[in-house]
Order: structure tokens, then C-alpha cells, then sequence
């Protein structure tokens, strides 16, 4: 059983007491990933094989994942067992930047994706980042709501980001006056 991370809200439960457990990502989690990544973006948008393994091994990147549990906490490993995860990077000037976040289309609206950037947030904060920033696709409406309930605010536009020519939408979050101890 891989252990879910000390420190930080593990549990969400909806639903009659589906629970998820944020953990650490495993090698053998690759391919779940992956999969859940080509469900989520439009192509042109969605990873690589190849880009988003080099996302993950970075040297100062993470990823978490938020997977299903039974009523004792014990980690299911069914196929939809993954309800999403989130890849995120410290950099080299600390100012964190989340690589992606994927949520199961079975698992959207129920507070997977803000149990998985709140996760990567905190790990941001005590890595001693003061900021957060992210890219989005222009016409991503959910996301771009969502990322405003987070309090991620929009600071200019990259043209034709995307291999698609899609324009994104980077967006920042201050991190250093929020949380424990700030």
C-alpha cells in the first residue's frame, strides 16, 4: 500500500462517502496517467507520451494523485480507481508553476481538482514558493472558473501556446501570505 502524504487534507468524501487520498506518484502510475491526460484535453493540448514523462521526472517537479479509497482508508486499485492528479514544478527561482491537472470526467464537480491544487499548493508554500503560475487554454471556460474560485488571476496572453495554435491564459496565485503561519 502506498501511503497517502503526511500533513495535508487527504480525505474528500461525496456521494454517499466516495473517499480519495492524495498521494505520491509511482512509476507504475505512468500509463493511468497518461490515458486520463488524452480524456481530458482536445489534442494539440494534451500531452505526449514522451512530454509529459519529461514533465514528471523533472528534478524539481511533483506529482500527486488523488485516488479512490475504501471506508478504511485502504487505496482501491480498480481501473477508474484515479480520480485525477497534478503535476507541478518549483523551478529554479521558487516560484511554483502547475505543469497540469486532470480530473476523471467521473470525478469533476466534486472536489477532486480543489483537493489536487490545494494539495500542490501547500507543497509549493513549504518549498518556500511565493507564487504559483499556470497556463490554460483561452476558451477554457470550467478551468478559467475554477481557477478564479482558486484565486488565480490572469496576467497576460501567450499566442498560439498550444501545438493546435490555441492562445492560453497564464495565470498567478500569491502564495506567501496564505496558509499556516503567514
Amino acid at each position: 500500500m502506498i501511503p497517502p502524504l503526511a500533513g495535508i487534507e487527504t480525505n474528500f468524501s461525496y456521494n454517499g462517502g466516495v473517499t480519495y487520498i492524495v498521494r505520491e506518484y509511482q512509476p507504475a502510475d505512468f500509463e493511468a496517467l497518461w490515458k486520463l491526460d488524452q480524456a481530458c484535453f482536445a489534442p494539440g493540448i494534451a500531452y505526449s507520451r514522451r512530454e509529459l514523462m519529461t514533465y514528471i521526472a523533472r528534478r524539481s517537479a511533483f506529482t500527486l494523485l488523488a485516488q479512490r479509497a475504501d471506508e478504511s482508508g485502504r487505496i482501491l486499485h480498480s481501473a477508474d480507481a484515479i480520480g485525477g492528479f497534478i503535476t507541478a514544478d518549483l523551478g529554479r527561482t521558487r516560484n511554483g508553476h502547475i505543469i497540469t491537472i486532470d480530473v476523471a470526467e467521473s470525478a469533476r464537480r466534486s472536489g477532486v481538482g480543489s483537493l489536487l491544487l490545494s494539495s500542490a499548493e501547500d507543497r509549493l508554500r513549504q518549498a518556500g514558493c511565493d507564487e504559483v503560475r499556470l497556463e490554460t487554454a483561452v476558451d477554457n471556460v470550467g478551468a478559467l472558473a475554477f481557477y478564479k474560485r482558486h484565486q488565480y488571476f490572469l496576467t497576460r496572453t501567450v499566442p498560439q501556446y498550444y501545438a493546435n495554435g490555441l492562445d492560453a491564459f497564464v495565470l498567478k496565485k500569491e502564495l506567501r501570505s496564505q496558509g499556516a503561519g503567514a
